[in-house]
């Protein structure tokens, strides 16, 4: 009697602690030259170097799985990836040495990749899932006893909750000032958090190369007794690491970290009472901004892993609410970011990447809430997806119609000490680099300068860019609007 063994995934299995224990090993030495190479100094050639030295400790742990044609192809791809990043060390070179770092191991460690679609399927969850990989498996060296199993239940919750609060402390003040006091003094002295999290970044990263898996989907036809039976996954990835318990755990210490954040946000922020005697305001919003968007990030992943359709938790009456009531501290701590923004704005003026960043944290919150509805309406992720993508489609066509120079020269100008008597005064400078939008503005600028003759100079040239840009090759409707604007303020003068 025959039948079909369809879509068999060779994905987590199984491993010897022995082995386990040797890759994790080298993994913490591969994540300490890295911290010689790169914490502090500049980095360059010490790029190379490491590469170089990731491609041996992969060569040395995988070696049973490669293919000497293949490998020597390999060998021939980094070295040549490694050429532009010894020459000079910019964005490019980096982007090229990363695709010959990974493409050299497809080639040498998976022999079944032999179409371009499979390879950029391999490599697209090689570098999605693999940084994620390193602490289910290393955790796999222990035996899941009593004692283990209640520690493994602790343990994703624990190294999360950590996350957040290193987080929160990048972000708020008071919060680094009380975890500060929490620590021993010997411990401040040789341990800091932004080196704790770069180690744990670098053995995330470094981890899929040492020990080496990739995703396969075989059919294999055969007879019933010969069909051979997918390996379980290990106990502590399908039990402990993502099961309900760990999850709902999870939930529920990640709520109370983050009502304590969101307290302290409304009695400071909202509530705008009085700090401690050495923080400002200013520097209260300034901190905050971007390590919450991080935090929101970081919280919406850990919703659609644990939340994922089919999974253990989706249908439980307990950790439903509980994401809803995250969710929405989520959206709080977006809102807050977004308060704290415009509060440093009206210090500090408008820029570019201040507008982005609005921008960037209304997505945020909006794809936040439509996590909230994949789960409520019990939808894919397909269509999760597909949501975003029509959001960030209309966001960056509505941002394309809209004329930021302009706006950000006539913000700067009219929350200036010279309009408003009190903040900043206006960086003429940066209006310069906006271009001849900013004429409007710069014109007010110059009539409380009166004896800037640099500034003047300056603002004939942009005038000189301005009557280019009015030739046909060049017109724009936004630059004939200009120009109309211009005319009627030059009308207007004589008669003021």
């Amino acid at each position: 009697m025959t039948s079909l063994a369809s879509t068999i995934a060779a994905d987590l299995q199984p491993i010897r602690p022995s082995s386990i224990s040797a890759k994790l090993g080298l993994a913490l030495a591969l994540a300490a030259l890295a911290d010689w190479l790169f914490y502090g100094p500049r980095i360059g050639l010490s790029l190379t170097l490491f590469a170089i030295a990731t491609a041996c400790g992969s060569m040395l742990f995988n070696h049973a799985a490669l293919d000497p044609r293949r490998a020597k192809i390999g060998a021939a791809i980094l070295v040549a990836g490694l050429v532009p990043a010894t020459e000079e060390l910019n964005t490019l070179s980096f982007l090229i040495l990363t695709a010959a770092l990974l493409m050299a191991l497809l080639l040498a460690t998976n022999p079944e990749t032999t179409g371009l679609a499979d390879r950029a399927r391999a490599l697209r969850n090689f570098a999605l899932l693999g940084p994620f990989r390193v602490f289910p498996e290393a955790l796999q060296i222990f035996n899941m006893s009593a004692l283990t199993r209640s520690i493994a239940l602790w343990l994703l919750p624990a190294a999360l909750g950590t996350v957040f609060v290193a987080l929160f402390a990048a972000a708020n003040p008071l919060i680094e000032q009380w975890v500060s006091l929490l620590n021993p003094k010997i411990i401040l002295d040789y341990v800091s958090i932004p080196r704790v999290l770069f180690w744990t970044m670098m053995l995330a990263l470094v981890w899929p190369f040492i020990h080496v898996r990739w995703r396969r989907r075989k059919v294999v036809t055969t007879t019933d007794a010969d069909v051979p039976v997918p390996p379980p996954l290990p106990p502590f990835v399908s039990a402990e690491f993502l099961g309900p318990s760990t999850i709902l755990r999870s939930l529920i210490l990640f709520n109370l970290l983050f009502a304590a954040q969101s307290i302290l946000d409304g009695i400071y922020l909202w509530g705008h009472v009085a700090l401690p005697t050495n923080l400002t305001y200013a520097a209260y919003a300034h901190r905050g901004a971007y390590p919450l968007i991080a935090t929101a990030l970081l919280a919406a992943a850990f919703v659609l892993v644990a939340m994922r359709p089919g999974g253990p938790a989706e249908k439980s009456k307990i950790i439903r609410p509980l994401v809803y009531l995250w969710v929405g501290q989520n959206v709080l701590l977006v809102a807050s970011s977004i308060l704290r923004l415009d509060l440093y704005v009206d210090i500090y003026m408008l820029t570019y990447w201040r507008i982005a960043a609005f921008i960037w944290m209304g997505l945020v919150a909006l794809g936040l809430t439509l996590i909230v509805a994949r789960i409520v309406l019990d939808r894919s992720n397909q269509w999760l997806v597909g949501a975003n993508l029509i959001a960030l489609t209309i966001a960056l066509y509505g941002c394309s119609l809209v004329n930021f120079d302009a706006f950000i020269a006539d913000y700067n100008l009219s929350h200036s000490n010279e309009m408003s008597g009190k903040g900043l005064s206006v960086d003429a400078n940066y209006l310069l680099t906006l271009g001849p939008q900013a004429l409007p503005a710069l014109d007010k600028v110059i009539a409380h300068r009166p004896g800037d003759n640099c500034l003047v100079s300056r603002r004939d040239r942009l005038v000189e860019v301005q009557r280019q840009d009015l030739a046909w090759r060049s017109w724009s409707f936004r630059n004939w609007r200009l120009q109309r604007r211009l005319d009627a303020l030059a009308k207007a003068q004589p008669a003021g």
